[in-house]
């Protein structure tokens, strides 16, 4: 925290939150919901510290209190965001600094502990004068203008002085009157106004201490080191903040270059998830001559073909000099006809890179022949980089609130979709500035396929009991002679309890009831604890007493059994997880698909793939073939892991695995209210249904679990998937990674579903552990084709 005193002001300056609680209070009160719970919860929390409403005027208890500060205002610096923006809690005009984002923070460490932060070229007379004007502008209707671009400059780790734009939000701020504060008269203002210099006039009309600012403000800094590098500029090409008229601010720039008084310009932003082009995000009044209409196009409608490959290929300028005589060529080019009935004559289009991405496409566009060309386009070189740097800040700036909107409204996205919620939060961002009530749209993919499997942990339920059982046994044995040691021979209450307890021994050595646990639990607590309690103070029997409660703690011996389990359970899920993850970076390079995967005891996974998932990059069904045996081949690889793995287990659990067949494509949606996709129709439900109930499944006709140890299980429902996994099977039998016997089995009739099928497939173990290595789908054709042959 930077926390310096309060520099002189007419302020009695109390830093509160009071408007913020107002607003939770506020939330609270609706007694529903999510947000009402998380607002009550935060304001129980800070319902000891009355200070944080009334008004901190002490900087060092701003220190104290930073940790339900920084609870406090969550909603308003996401910690998602710490690493990218540039924030803090201050005073307008003041250099304290605190609830600083993780950016802030290592921006000043990186200026080291020397370094002494000040608003660039302001003096306390500044200050003083400027506090008085915002009273002024507040009370007594005035319209003093003194605002003016504020700077921090700070240095880097290397010593090169960086500059930072200062940004206040102040709707966290009350401005008042103190009783002492001096009534002013028109003739007062006026003398003000022409005494611009004069600090002990201010002074008089504004005492220190006259007047009551409470709340807080927002800082937020951006990096503007390259406006005040590029002073020919004078600010006006990067200066602009989020949101302003960018176009005028660039426009003035180009009319000087080109010197023609009304060239114009224009932006089509472009998506390369989606390769399309649509009007700028960052500032829908900026218009596109490509897209007059304002809508969404791919790019190949929107241009072409010369000046696609140019632009989105090449990155390089696309100019036509003669709009009329570049139609009578190409007479079915969309572009130039839309140029020509909008009076263009000739054009410059120049693209936006940064690091590598196309951004978007400038629009320089003339009602004169000639006028833009491919000669003078070279003189956008001079103020490109700067353009550039302009609208990618923009963008940036969207994309932070983009961000904060996927954050909060649907929490962590796999980034195979990600684009989609990210186009889903701009329509929110966009709609939300003219309708309030806006709200998110649900996010839906059609026409994909899924893929369901699993490695569980076999007989995880009965190895718990066990353990839980020896635990209990251990500290009710442990209880018994302590007891009766306590009791002495006549205490008919200490016998009564010596009953109850090898009761209960005799009762977790047999089936264990689901409240066995709890029971004996209570028991000890209301009745057996009590009494050690009591003879504690007794020096004989003190040193058993304190063993027996060190050992009846979370990590103690009475706990040791389920540690263990535990720790075993944990040790399995971790490396599998491990494995899964890792193999998707590279299952991801054949086709984007979804993936998402669940730690109960085992590891479940899902994916999804489909054209709806990857727009930009056409589909077709041998990249399900392809996911499918790798889907296959990893459970292999994690079986393989968990064999050499399982010797060094507190507990020898073992595991099997399972893929559930489905060749039918799906919708799937995102669901709100459990931040999750889930299938979208009632027929598509018999998947999640079959999901739920197969691993727990009987061979029919048989006692026997579908899943077994050593094997893997693949269910499916018709022919034609039976045919394509033994075709995976096969393949993977003949690179030594199954056992050449294979199990054609019918499954028992679940509850609404029927006629199902399995294969089970029995792992290779007798192996050295492999080196990772993937075979596609491509090989396993290839392969065929040969034998064939």
């Amino acid at each position: 925290m930077n926390l310096k005193p309060f520099a002189d002001s007419p302020f009695q300056i109390r830093i509160s939150f009071h408007l913020l609680i107002e607003q939770l209070e506020a939330k609270a009160a609706l007694q529903n919901g999510m947000r009402a719970a998380m607002a009550r919860e935060i304001l129980d929390e800070i319902e000891p510290y009355p200070e944080l409403r009334h008004g901190i005027t002490d900087t060092e208890q701003l220190v104290k209190h930073a940790g339900i500060i920084k609870r406090l205002t969550a909603d308003i610096f996401p910690e998602i965001l710490t690493l990218n923006e540039i924030k803090a809690i201050t005073v307008p005009f003041q250099d304290v600094l605190f609830n600083q984002t993780q950016r802030l923070q290592n921006i000043l460490a990186a200026a080291g502990s020397a370094f002494d932060i000040n608003i660039r070229d302001f003096t306390e007379h500044q200050i003083y004068v400027s506090t008085c004007c915002l009273i002024l502008n507040e009370f007594y209707g005035t319209s003093f203008n003194f605002s003016r671009p504020w700077f921090y400059d700070i240095p880097d780790a290397r010593g090169v002085m960086k500059h930072y734009r200062i940004l206040y939000n102040a709707d966290f701020m009350e401005l008042m009157p103190a009783p002492n504060a001096p009534t002013l008269t028109p003739e007062d203002i006026d003398l003000l106004r022409d005494n611009y210099n004069d600090l002990e006039l201010w002074k008089k009309y504004f005492p220190e201490n006259s007047w009551i600012l409470k709340g807080f403000a927002i800082l937020t800094l951006f990096d503007a080191t390259v406006e005040n590098a590029v002073s020919s500029l004078k600010g006006t090409l990067l200066g602009s903040s989020y949101g302003s008229n960018v176009k005028e601010n660039i426009l003035d720039v180009f009319r000087s270059i080109y010197k023609i008084p009304d060239i114009d310009i224009g932006f089509t932003s472009f998506d390369d998830s989606e390769n399309t082009f649509s009007v700028a995000s960052f500032n829908p009044n900026l218009k596109s001559y490509l897209l007059p209409d304002g809508v969404e196009e791919e790019c190949f409608d929107a241009l072409c073909v010369r000046s696609l490959v140019s632009l989105v290929q090449e990155q390089t300028y696309f100019t036509i000099s003669d709009v009329e005589h570049y139609v009578k060529e190409e007479p079915g080019n969309v572009m130039a006809l839309r140029f020509l009935e909008q009076g263009i004559k000739s054009a410059i289009l120049a693209p936006v890179v940064k690091n590598g991405h196309l951004l978007g496409i400038i629009e320089l566009v003339s009602k004169r022949v000639g006028e833009l060309n491919s000669i003078n386009a070279n003189q956008l070189e001079i103020v490109m980089p700067y353009i550039t740097d302009t609208i990618d800040r923009q963008f940036s700036y969207i994309q932070n609130q983009i961000r904060a909107v996927i954050q909060n409204e649907y929490t962590t996205i796999h980034p195979s979709v990600y684009w989609k919620f990210r186009k889903e939060a701009l329509k929110y961002i966009t709609n939300h500035r003219i309708d309030k009530n806006y709200v998110l749209k649900e996010v839906t993919f059609h026409d994909v396929y899924p893929l369901y499997g699993q490695v569980d942990i076999k007989g995880s339920s009965e190895s718990r009991n066990q353990s839980l059982q020896l635990d209990l046994r251990d500290q009710l044995t442990a209880l018994i002679p302590l007891v009766e040691k306590i009791g002495g021979q006549d205490d008919s209450d200490i016998k009564l309890h010596v009953a109850n307890l090898q009761e209960l021994v005799m009762d977790v050595q047999t089936m264990l009831r689901a409240d066995t646990e709890q029971q004996i639990q209570n028991y000890l607590e209301l009745y057996i604890h009590p009494l050690l309690k009591l003879a504690v103070t007794q020096p004989a029997y003190k040193d058993e007493i304190d063993r027996y409660f060190e050992q009846a703690d979370k990590q103690g011996d009475f706990h040791q059994n389920r540690r263990k389990y535990e720790t075993t359970v944990g040790m399995i899920n971790e490396k599998m997880a491990h494995l899964l993850d890792k193999a998707q970076i590279d299952a991801q390079a054949y086709y984007p698909h979804y993936y998402e995967r669940f730690k109960t005891d085992g590891i479940e996974h899902n994916l999804y793939i489909g054209q709806s998932i990857a727009p930009a990059k056409p589909f077709d069904v041998s990249y399900l073939h392809n996911l499918r045996l790798w889907q296959l081949q990893m459970l292999c690889e994690m079986e393989l892991e968990h064999h050499y793995l399982k010797n060094t287990l507190p507990y020898p659990l073992d595991v099997t695995s399972l893929i559930l067949a489905f060749s039918l494509p799906m919708s799937i949606r995102f669901r709100m209210d459990e931040k999750r996709f889930d299938v979208d129709g009632t027929y598509n439900a018999r998947f999640e249904i079959v999901k739920k109930r197969i691993d727990k499944a009987y061979v029919k006709g048989t006692t026997e679990r579908l899943t077994s140890v050593g094997k893997i299980t693949i269910v499916y429902s018709n022919h034609d998937e039976e045919v394509e996994y033994l075709k995976y099977l096969r393949f993977l039998q003949s690179k030594n990674m199954l056992e050449h016997d294979l199990e054609m089995l019918d499954v028992e009739d679940l509850q609404s579903v029927s006629g199902l099928k399995a294969i089970r497939a029995k792992i290779r173990y007798n192996t050295s552990l492999p080196v990772r290595r993937f075979y596609t789908y491509n090989e396993l054709v290839q392969e065929a084709t040969i034998i064939a042959f």
